[in-house]
């Protein structure tokens, strides 16, 4: 059974920081790209960042290219998102996935106010 349980959100100000990880089971994590999703009211869920299985080749959305930082632990089947200098913008839940699975975890909820 494929799962992924994110946490490490939370509430902070606007040019805060925050680092959210994401525990996956159920398949070779080494194996698979993995990708940071978000969702805000009203919206549909974006892309924000995706790193790679081999060489962790990185990809991000250009509203947070040079603020956010993804990365991966295959050891401990993890992947992580910092996310540095924050946008009231950036507020959302944030999930994360492995293309092609169709499971999602609960997500990690981000808010960002003064």
């Amino acid at each position: 059974q494929v799962q992924f349980v994110e946490s490490g959100g939370g509430s902070v100000q606007p040019g805060g920081s925050l680092r959210l990880s994401c525990v996956a089971s159920g398949f070779i994590f080494s194996s698979y790209t993995m990708n940071w999703y978000r969702q805000s009211p009203g919206k549909g869920r974006e892309l924000v960042a995706q790193i790679g299985n081999v060489g962790g080749a990185t990809y991000y959305d250009d509203s947070v290219k040079g603020r956010f930082t993804i990365a991966r632990d295959n050891a401990k089947n993890t992947v992580y998102l910092q996310m540095d200098s924050l946008k009231p913008e950036d507020t959302a839940v944030y999930y994360c996935n492995a293309p092609p699975f169709a499971d999602w975890g609960q997500g990690t909820q981000v808010t960002v106010s003064s």
